[in-house]
């Protein structure tokens, strides 16, 4: 008897065992988006799913997407690029992770996810960490790797992530550029081989290429159909996104901080913490992806995300660095007339010693008084009188050989230990040590002491116009200069997160060269960003589309400047450059002065037509129509309320030519089922178009769209650059 009861013991205890050793599932969900892992005791967890959210059933049955696990290290059967290499204290190059626990922390919106694994054989421990949101379809995954060996262990790669992708008819989306060109639309299916997106800037680390990629799953990207992931690494500086694709079923993403001269020694006890790699996955193709990743946006990491921007005027076109207490009055007397909220001051106007007049005196940051007799109080009280904000330009990270932060602080600087300066813009321009506390606290200070000595400041441009030329820091050990990249981002993150904590509520834009810094690593500090130094209207069409993929219109900064432009020397109607602009946050960038009567009166009521659409360009859900990239000779989108009772269109003319004949454009995002009114903005023409204060049902305009004249029939010279913009209502 009692034997019997042994093996009936000893069947179960088995049983339990067994049952215990089965993998598990692990599922992490948004509303409408599902991630799923396989995990089990002492095994290496494996992707099972990413897609459209799942029931039970179908989470209990799917099957894994591949043998690779989540987070594939070197040594270990290796077989592609791996996520992790370490060499650990005794020299040994092999890693061996395997699942210990899962955990999961409630947070107010969002739920993470901690999936646990440690080394056979060494004391490390490697958390990969997937945070869900409750309300929107962004998962966040980033990894958390600890040693605690008895000495520091160096690691060589350490990726945020690792996600295989089912081949098939998949085409990548990816954005590249130059200065004065940022933003690139670039689309082409993935094939054998390797496909690399990098950045070793050093500062900045949008301007040539982009941290943000997506992927669509059934062919050439389409804007509102098609399964589409996107994946934007949230990173502020040298990154590495990879695909790899070669005798298996799956293309294989591996995105993270750029290892290039960057490996890290880890010591012991000592936890490193790798950026975000932000996802999301939509059945409404490319348009899908980009009006999650702007939700996102708005309600998580933008400062004020929720709040309407200013309409500005930047001095930098106007005067460039000629800055003059009078013409910074005069600019915001004029501005102020035309409607406008905001006065930025840009470059020129600090300066002791060493004047601002070329590239000199960065990092003295007093008012130089040669130029504003007044100083910066005198400017202010300018502003309080034409009842209009005043913003300021900065530029902390960096100083000038003919400074004097550089006479007392050389030390400070970032350049290769025994060699001769490498100065950037200007042939001057040096890099300040941001892996420097004393740098830290100085680069805050700058922030500090003005807003502290005059807290009516509102607005702070902040730029950064010279990238690592010359690796080297005095700051860290020798063995330990592999971390200097790295170091620069962490003590830049101190600093603006000590910023933020002080003073929450005053508007910063990133601007870095131009479109330098835009990337979902700094935006959680700014309200918004610089595009690109080209204000070209046309040019900026194809680099704000570009940029709109993933970042929203809320917080992209979009000027009207002067014709000719600038950069370009082109031509454009004031018309066309203002309908461009208003597509994004509205500012001017030229002088007000300089303006003719019919540009004033022209700018005065364009001004006033925004006001009346910017909440629904600021928070409404883009749909982008007909691309400027597709060679059709015209372009055009539009923005939608979440309610979809509001929506502006705007369709821009790309090209001249005799016998054009140009598409009808449908419409996107409105209720089928509702009638709206259509009123022309910012309009030129003698004779209002025919659609103007008609009534339209949503399906017509979605599936029938509506006729424009090519040209407009006006007195004002255009030399046929035609623009409209329709706001529409729902009644």
């Amino acid at each position: 008897m009692m034997r019997k009861i042994f093996v009936m013991l000893s069947l179960l205890a088995a049983a339990v065992t067994h049952a215990a050793e089965q993998p598990q599932r692990v599922s992490v969900e948004t509303p409408h988006m599902s991630l799923v892992l396989e995990v089990s005791k002492d095994m290496q967890p494996r992707y099972v799913y990413l897609g459209e959210r799942l029931g039970k059933h179908d989470l209990d049955n799917a099957v894994p997407l591949a043998r690779t696990p989540i987070y594939p290290t070197y040594g270990s059967e290796l077989v592609h690029e791996p996520a992790l290499a370490i060499t650990h204290a005794d020299g040994a190059m092999a890693t061996d992770l395997r699942y210990t626990d899962t955990k999961v922390v409630a947070e107010p919106k969002a739920t993470v996810t901690i999936v646990r694994m440690q080394d056979k054989v060494y004391p490390v421990v490697v958390n990969i960490c997937y945070r869900a949101y409750s309300d929107v379809d962004i998962i966040e995954t980033w990894t958390e790797i600890e040693n605690y060996e008895k000495r520091p262990i160096t690691l060589n790669r350490f990726a945020s992530a690792m996600l295989p992708i089912r081949r098939g008819d998949v085409w990548m989306t990816r954005f590249h550029g130059a200065w004065g060109n940022e933003a690139r639309l670039v689309e082409h299916p993935l094939q054998r081989g390797f496909v690399t997106v990098k950045n070793k800037n050093g500062v900045r680390n949008s301007q040539t290429e982009h941290a943000e990629v997506m992927f669509s799953l059934d062919g050439k990207p389409a804007e509102n159909h098609g399964r589409t992931i996107g994946a934007a690494l949230c990173y502020t500086g040298n990154y590495r996104l990879q695909v790899e694709t070669y005798n298996t079923d799956y293309h294989y993403l591996l995105a993270g901080i750029d290892e290039e001269c960057s490996a890290y020694h880890l010591a012991r006890g000592e936890r490193f913490v790798t950026p975000v790699l932000a996802l999301t996955y939509s059945n409404e193709g490319k348009g899908g992806v980009s009006r999650t990743f702007h939700r996102w946006g708005r309600e998580y990491k933008l400062c004020h995300g929720n709040q309407v921007r200013d309409i500005l005027l930047n001095s930098w076109e106007g005067v460039y660095m000629n800055v003059e207490e009078k013409k910074m009055d005069q600019m915001m007397a004029d501005f102020k007339a035309l409607g406008g909220e905001l006065f930025v001051m840009d470059d020129g106007w600090f300066g002791g010693k060493y004047q601002r007049t070329d590239d000199a005196a960065l990092g003295d940051w007093v008012a130089d008084t040669r130029k504003l007799p007044g100083g910066i109080e005198a400017l202010l009280d300018d502003a309080k009188r034409h009842d209009i904000k005043f913003g300021i330009w900065i530029e902390p990270e960096m100083t000038n050989e003919r400074s004097e932060l550089y006479e007392r602080h050389p030390d400070w600087i970032i350049n290769a230990k025994n060699r001769p300066l490498v100065g950037g813009r200007g042939g001057n321009q040096l890099v300040l040590d941001m892996g420097n506390p004393k740098v830290q606290d100085f680069v805050f200070g700058v922030v500090d002491n003005l807003l502290t000595r005059y807290p009516q400041i509102a607005y702070i441009k902040w730029d950064a116009n010279m990238s690592i030329m010359s690796h080297g820091s005095q700051t860290l050990s020798a063995a330990n200069q592999s971390h200097l990249y790295i170091a620069y981002h962490a003590g830049l993150k101190k600093v603006l997160e000590r910023i933020r904590a002080k003073y929450p509520d005053v508007v910063m834009q990133s601007c870095a060269s131009g479109g330098g810094r835009v990337n979902w690593g700094i935006l959680p500090y700014f309200d918004e960003w610089w595009v690109s130094d080209n204000t070209d209207a046309l040019q900026r069409i194809y680099m704000q589309w570009g940029t709109s993929h993933f970042f929203p219109a809320i917080g992209m900064a979009s000027h009207v400047s002067a014709s000719p432009n600038h950069q370009t020397m082109r031509r454009l109607p004031i018309k066309y450059r203002f309908d461009v602009a208003m597509t994004g946050r509205l500012g001017m960038e030229m002088q007000p002065c300089d303006m003719t009567d019919a540009e004033r009166d022209f700018a005065k009521r364009a001004i006033a037509d925004y006001k009346t659409i910017r909440p629904v360009v600021q928070m409404g859900d883009l749909y982008r129509l007909v691309s400027p990239y597709d060679d059709q000779h015209i372009a055009s989108l539009m923005y939608v309320t979440e309610a979809k009772d509001k929506a502006v269109f705007y369709w821009w003319k790309m090209a001249n030519f005799v016998d054009d004949h140009l598409p009808r454009v449908c419409m996107a995002g409105l209720d089928p089922q509702r009638m709206y009114r259509v009123h022309e903005l910012t309009r030129i023409d003698k004779a209002p178009l025919f659609c103007e204060g008609r009534l339209y049902s949503g399906a017509f305009l979605m599936n029938h769209g509506l006729d424009f004249p090519y040209n407009h029939k006006t007195d004002i010279e255009t030399n046929g650059w035609s623009s409209r913009v329709l706001y529409l209502t729902a009644e």
